[in-house]
């Protein structure tokens, strides 16, 4: 998978495959933002990236608002949809998740406080069009340069 990526996807399967060659591509220390409307597939995305982490049990964690997995490394599946301002998320200790260089990071909902989001990240844009396809794109944003002279 090169980046930035973009393609159509029509079934399950065609969604699985991106999931699978994404989690390639993410390491710990990742932060990973998901958007995309309700029922778009955020959360079935994030499931099977991480069952290539050795992470079988993944759910939405809309009500949680956090969940966190241990497998082959450690995940934060964040979801922002009830949150209603970014200090409710600073009470449950979100900074230090952000700085925990050894879990990878997911967010779904992620538009909705985008002040609280790192300039580094990857993000993920999942387009529902008319329930017969989705439109996936992955782009890394401000990845960090190395200049030599």
């Amino acid at each position: 998978m090169l980046l930035p990526f973009a393609k159509i996807v029509r079934t399950e399967e065609d969604t699985i495959k991106i999931a699978d060659e994404f989690s390639s591509k993410i390491k710990p220390g990742d932060v990973i933002v998901l958007n995309g409307n309700l029922g778009a597939g955020k959360t079935f995305f994030v499931k099977y990236v991480v069952k290539n982490f050795e992470i079988d049990n993944v759910n939405s964690p809309t009500f949680a608002i956090v969940n966190e997995y241990n497998g082959k490394h450690k995940i934060y599946h964040f979801d922002f949809y009830r949150i209603n301002n970014s200090s409710e998320l600073f009470d449950i200790g979100f900074d230090d998740y952000l700085n925990d260089d050894n879990a990878i990071t997911f967010i779904e909902w992620a538009e909705l406080f985008p002040e609280i989001i790192p300039r580094e990240r990857f993000q993920v844009d999942i387009i529902m069009n008319n329930n017969l396809s989705r439109a996936f794109s992955i782009t890394k944003i401000n990845p960090i340069k190395i200049h030599i002279s």
